[in-house]
């Protein structure tokens, strides 16, 4: 029992109690604590030591069972599972997958090596070339000047406070009016996905996705338990008719939608979609987080129009915006605006995870923000992303090969792809490595990875000439695949009945 003295349960922490004691024990075991085979606390003996019901300690144990962390012999107890160092391997091994540092090939990790002078389909991370390096310059050298020293003090974990203020004030000219209060500071949209995962959910709980969505924020809800229904999209947006069927079947603790220029499809919801999602949600008391992706690059579209700026009691949507696609991706910046029901937990998930986003660049940016530099940049990035999203368009319908289908999105950076049954996404992407082109297969965007037939394009990293010369490459290969196919067609015995 001396290592199960220091659990501590609290009963106002807004989890479940059996949830924070799966968790203590499954870090006695990560942290090797435990040795393999060495029997758990009887249920009865550790619930009356933690001041709990034995149906706390069931249920925890049951979790730990169902993950191979724990066995149980009948009429003897839990017992540590002799296979748990595997699992943290493979749980480590899991990590660094998401990290790109696994020991598989990098594309199983939804992870590409860009080498030198390679054409980069494949990262939607703007080229270094855009970063507004000189004016950010002079900004962190006024704040190190301003504020001495206290520019690398710690801020509050919500926040440095002029930064907010100038963030309400942006998020008011996308027509979202928030409260001061519901403004979270993050480091970057990962982790204002991670630190909702963290907040929200409970193992067991159930998250609704689009059909296809973004790999980072999968990761996150798969590593909190969750389990993920993903809803097809359609022209206009996600499946309204389906969606509302899974939420009353699965009724799940939220929904994660990027309704402008989803990622990575690059469909943008219609407004009478949008209205209609906020409207199901009200009817089913069911909480949206909203990753606006880039709703800021809106080239052809009429309406960039956020759920966020449709929820007017700020009551259903849990807003998260990333400046890393528009701005500088390493300064790992960004802000979340949540309902006030979630003020709490928000706050502690995001100060366990790191106490607080850099206090530096939080000054620095705020006084990129009051000074207007901010608006100036954001237009020079339309300019450029605009010459790469036209080059991209003439590109496609000019060399892509008309088998292959593709989504017309009308801003962004993303642009999704459907080939022919018989061509295979992987090969495609083997074939462009060769040739110096990189691009993201399809199969890294749905939940099993188990599709074959779609790709993502990105002109994000790439300039005009990089554009066209990487659809070129990728047009004349899906061309070569498409041959091959119609010749072994040729070439295949044909069998006729003889009646």
């Amino acid at each position: 029992m001396k290592h199960f003295e220091n659990i501590k349960l609290y009963k106002d922490k807004g989890e479940h109690l059996y949830i924070q004691l799966y968790k203590a024990i499954k870090k006695l075991i990560m942290e090797e604590r435990l040795s393999k085979d060495e029997k758990l606390p009887p249920i009865r003996k550790l619930a009356q030591k933690l001041d709990v019901n034995n149906v706390t300690v069931v249920n925890a144990y049951h979790i730990l069972e169902q993950e191979g962390l724990v066995y149980k012999k009948m009429g003897s107890g839990t017992y540590i599972s002799p296979d748990f160092l595997t699992y943290i391997s493979e749980e480590v091994e899991d990590q660094k997958i998401i990290e790109g540092l696994g020991s598989l090939s990098l594309i199983e990790q939804g992870q590409i090596q860009i080498k030198n002078n390679m054409i980069n389909f494949a990262s939607a991370t703007p080229m270094a070339e855009l970063f507004p390096v000189d004016d950010f310059k002079e900004v962190l050298n006024e704040v190190l000047d301003r504020d001495k020293g206290h520019a690398f003090d710690y801020q509050e974990s919500q926040g440095y406070l002029p930064l907010r203020e100038a963030l309400i004030k942006y998020v008011r000219e996308y027509n979202i009016f928030a409260d001061i209060n519901s403004l979270q500071i993050i480091s970057g949209a990962q982790q204002g996905i991670d630190i909702i995962a963290k907040a929200l959910l409970n193992y067991g709980d159930t998250v609704i996705v689009e059909n296809p969505s973004y790999t980072g924020a999968i990761a996150s809800f798969k590593s909190r338990g969750a389990k993920i229904i993903d809803v097809n999209l359609i022209d206009d947006g996600i499946d309204i008719d389906d969606l509302e069927r899974k939420i009353r079947i699965f009724r799940p603790r939220f929904l994660y939608l990027m309704p402008n220029f989803q990622n990575p499809t690059g469909i943008s919801y219609s407004r009478s979609k949008k209205e209609k999602i906020i409207n199901l949600c009200k009817q089913y008391n069911m909480y949206i987080v909203e990753d606006d992706y880039l709703s800021d690059l809106n080239f052809y579209s009429w309406d960039n129009t956020t759920l966020k700026s449709l929820d007017t009691n700020n009551d259903l949507v849990i807003y998260v915006k990333s400046f890393s696609k528009i701005f500088m991706p390493g300064l790992r910046l960004g802000f979340l605006i949540a309902p006030s029901i979630f003020y709490d937990h928000l706050l502690f998930a995001k100060h366990s995870s790191d106490i607080s986003t850099s206090g530096l660049l939080q000054r620095a940016l705020e006084l990129y923000f009051t000074r207007g530099t901010w608006k100036e940049h954001i237009k020079y990035m339309e300019k450029k992303y605009k010459s790469g999203f036209d080059t991209m368009l003439r590109s496609i319908e000019k060399y892509m090969p008309s088998q292959v289908e593709y989504i017309h999105p009308k801003g962004g950076v993303n642009f999704w792809f459907k080939l022919p049954m018989e061509i295979s996404s992987r090969e495609l992407y083997e074939k462009a490595i060769r040739k110096n082109v990189a691009l993201a297969p399809g199969n890294l965007f749905f939940i099993h990875q188990n599709d074959n037939n779609h790709f993502r394009l990105s002109i994000a990293s790439v300039n005009n000439y990089e554009i066209e010369k990487g659809i070129i490459i990728i047009s004349n290969i899906i061309k070569e695949l498409i041959n091959d196919i119609n010749r072994s067609g040729l070439n295949e015995e044909k069998y006729r009945p003889i009646l």
